[in-house]
């Protein structure tokens, strides 16, 4: 059977609540690490909200009263609690099977994440899918999340349009990012964000499942 044409040259995920299933244990990691530092916990949600924003950003939505000079020691106690789970965060079930399903068609893939380098390198090589992906941005390579620098980096890096891409999320802050560079977004339900505020960004579609992101992309990309 022939494959439907193509309508994006790449597509950009982002990591963290979209291709590997790890919220929990970040949402977890902020918590203590707030409990650590002498500031209250966040609620689950207020802590999931963050997912994807650079840590400055998201230091100071979930911990307003943490004074400056306790950044870097929250920084320092939400990576150690991160790392104590790190190795043990999977792929989400699908994900494996629809990256090799969508290079084989062509597209160029990469990813677009609020991780660090250094992060995104360990999280790619223990899932040996490194090879998958023609580029990828980080976070400490430039502008965090919303602004469009990752995308547009990647962009420029793939000689890409705005036209030819598409961001894939699982947080307004991903969406944002896409509407930033100009680019169109798809949202999923099943990471960090509800997809009421999801689907209130206007993304092309909000898959709810890995399966169902894989059959929008296979009908409609």
């Amino acid at each position: 059977m022939l494959n439907p044409p193509r309508r994006f040259r790449l597509l950009a995920f982002d990591w963290d609540g979209t291709l590997a299933d790890s919220t929990a244990l970040i949402a977890g990691a902020i918590q203590q690490a707030c409990l650590d530092v002498g500031v209250p916990a966040p609620a689950e949600s207020d802590a999931r909200h963050v997912i994807g924003l650079g840590h400055r950003d998201a230091i100071r939505h979930v911990a307003p009263t943490l004074a400056p000079d306790r950044h870097a020691r929250f920084s320092e106690r939400y990576r150690d609690h991160y790392l104590a789970g790190d190795a043990a965060i999977p792929l989400f079930a699908g994900v494996r099977e629809m990256l090799d399903e969508l290079d084989d068609r062509g597209f160029l893939l990469a990813v677009a994440t609020g991780k660090t380098r250094v992060g995104l390198a360990r999280a790619l090589a223990q899932h040996g899918i490194t090879h998958r992906f023609a580029a990828s941005r980080c976070a400490d390579e430039g502008f965090p999340k919303p602004h469009p620098d990752m995308l547009l980096a990647l962009m420029d890096r793939l000689g890409v349009e705005p036209a030819e891409t598409l961001m894939i999320g699982d947080t307004t802050h991903d969406l944002e990012l896409a509407r930033n560079a100009g680019v169109s977004a798809l949202a999923v339900a099943y990471g960090a964000h509800p997809s009421a505020g999801l689907m209130a960004m206007g993304p092309l579609t909000t898959a709810h499942s890995v399966t169902e992101l894989r059959a929008w992309l296979a009908a409609n990309a």
